[in-house]
């Protein structure tokens, strides 16, 4: 067998030229080597194929069959090299083929995925997007093996190990059905406690959340009735009940259904970020993704 530990660049490179000139003066030429270095060269490749590779002729040299069953198949590794080491070509969105995976909780999907979605259609027609489920224990693993390109997540809860981009702010309102009776106006704070409240509790079945944690902090606390999982499912509660919510603002600022108002309670808002694995960091196809979700994400 081969031991491809005594195959350097430079014989490989040497048989690729013996084998298209079949002349030692023209491959010395070809490579800028000396004539006497592709001669050593010519030596060790013999020594390690265990054949003469080349043998004389009456014009030049005459490859033996060994060398003609190489000649194909190195010129295709050697081709394959090149095209690994050389500098990246800019990526082109319109004849990219790319299968993005996003991971995201529903609050992300409408506010980064869905806004991205449509310039990213335009660009990169041809181009698919798959979205996740974010799971914060496994992103980070996931991210490194590759089946995640983005996961988005709250900057302050962000875990270590990926770069992260923030891409907005987001502040927390009061909304409730269209034409609610108790919110024509902003509420007081009492007005407000008296109100029948639904939050989002991510991980199921919670009744507290940092509203309550502002309002224990004052002496008052709001009744809370309703706890789901999701944002999508609580948008449709405030719609078609009297249920109100505190909501972060880019959740509901487009909602016809549902009427938004600020809140007497100042409840401190997040950072949205952009995660990634140091993987494709450099890679000009997800550069250009993260810079199209910044784009499409930074409209206040």
């Amino acid at each position: 067998m081969i031991n491809l530990r005594r195959l350097d660049m430079n014989l490989l490179l040497t048989l690729d030229a013996l084998l298209a000139e079949h002349n030692v003066t023209r491959a010395a030429e070809r490579l800028g080597f000396s004539q006497p270095s592709i001669s050593v060269h010519l030596a060790k490749l013999r020594h390690v194929f265990n054949d003469p590779l080349l043998l004389p002729g009456p014009r030049g040299m005459r490859p033996t069959a060994r060398a003609d069953e190489l000649r194909e198949p190195l010129r295709e590794a050697l081709a394959a090299l090149e095209r690994a080491v050389l500098p990246t070509r800019p990526f082109d969105p319109s004849t990219a083929t790319h299968t993005w995976r996003m991971a995201a909780s529903d609050y992300a999907e409408s506010t980064i995925v869905l806004p991205t979605l449509g310039p990213l259609r335009k660009a990169a027609p041809d181009t698919r997007v798959a979205v996740l489920p974010l799971s914060i224990p496994l992103v980070v693993s996931r991210a490194e093996q590759g089946t995640i390109d983005l996961a988005f997540h709250t900057t302050a809860d962000s875990p270590a190990g990926l770069h992260r981009r923030t891409l907005f702010e987001e502040r927390y309102v009061l909304a409730g059905r269209a034409g609610h009776p108790k919110l024509k106006r902003r509420p007081t704070i009492a007005q407000f406690c008296k109100l029948e409240h639904v939050l989002v509790s991510t991980y199921g079945g919670g009744f507290h959340g940092v509203t309550d944690d502002v309002l224990a902090a004052a002496g008052l606390a709001r009744r809370v009735a309703l706890s789901v999982p999701h944002f999508l499912f609580m948008r449709s509660v405030l719609a078609q009940t009297d249920l109100v919510a505190m909501v972060p603002w880019r959740l509901v600022r487009n909602e016809p259904g549902l009427t938004v108002v600020d809140a007497p309670v100042d409840v401190p808002g997040y950072e949205m970020a952009m995660l990634w694995h140091d993987r494709c960091h450099r890679d000009p196809a997800h550069v250009w993704l993260r810079e199209l979700v910044a784009t499409c994400t930074s409209v206040p």
